[in-house]
């Protein structure tokens, strides 16, 4: 799978996933704009691929529009960019499920949006994968907000499908179970919880980044022509259980 030639926007590129996927698009020949709260991380990256940067705090919805029309041309999108917060949901906080509303769905809606517009407005088409979770179809506690964040994203990814396909935009959701990012471990940190969750993957294992961002540029590239409006499980097998 190559990208020559494209101009690819991953979103929560300083750490995790978005990194990864960043470094193995740019080593196949895409061109990478790379989207982070952290201008520290997006410095690293920069000095290591030679990617464009654009710092933006993505729970700021104005900061985030201005930010996504000032990279077009956009040709893919990663829509990547994801926080949590852990609470029971008895303890759930309007402030906590507010910011990750704003950050895993709001932020990957307004994205999209500008990058789509400019796709239509070229008439060349594009693809889109926003990263979803298994959370969006499982319910894990003290995961609330975050369950509750990422079944928003899947169902957008489906109305994006829907009105984006017949301009060419192909759109899809990746939904991993656990993976070994830093946001991840202090997820699962405790041996106990994390113990239960493995039992439950005939894989054996977590997944790791390079294990999604295979996943993603399979959904960018032209090998997955026909595959649209799909949420497609990176779960190791949990949920056939």
């Amino acid at each position: 799978m190559r990208f020559d030639g494209k101009r690819v926007l991953v979103t929560g590129a300083g750490k995790g996933i978005g990194n990864t996927t960043a470094r193995m698009l740019a080593g196949r020949g895409a061109t990478v704009v790379a989207m982070s709260r952290s201008a520290g991380d997006l410095a690293a990256l920069h000095a290591d691929i030679g990617c464009e940067t654009i710092p933006v705090d993505l729970a700021d919805a104005e900061a985030t529009r201005a930010a996504a029309r000032a990279v077009q041309p956009i040709d893919l999108l990663v829509n990547n960019a994801g926080t949590t917060t852990l609470q029971s949901f008895l303890d759930t906080t309007v402030e906590s499920f507010d910011e990750l509303i704003a950050v895993n769905v709001r932020a990957a809606i307004i994205v999209a949006q500008e990058c789509a517009k400019s796709m239509i407005a070229r008439g060349q088409g594009g693809a889109i994968v926003n990263v979803s979770s298994l959370a969006s179809s499982t319910g894990f506690r003290d995961h609330a907000s975050y369950c509750a964040s990422k079944g928003a994203l899947d169902a957008v990814t489906r109305v994006m499908a829907t009105e984006l396909g017949p301009h060419g935009i192909r759109v899809n959701a990746v939904n991993p179970t656990v993976v070994l990012t830093p946001m991840a471990v202090k997820a699962w940190s405790d041996p106990a919880k994390s113990g239960a969750m493995l039992s439950r993957i005939p894989l054996g294992r977590f997944a790791e980044p390079e294990d999604v961002a295979e996943v993603i540029c399979f959904f960018l590239s032209d090998a997955s022509a026909m595959v649209h409006g799909a949420s497609l499980l990176v779960d190791g097998g949990f949920s056939a259980n």
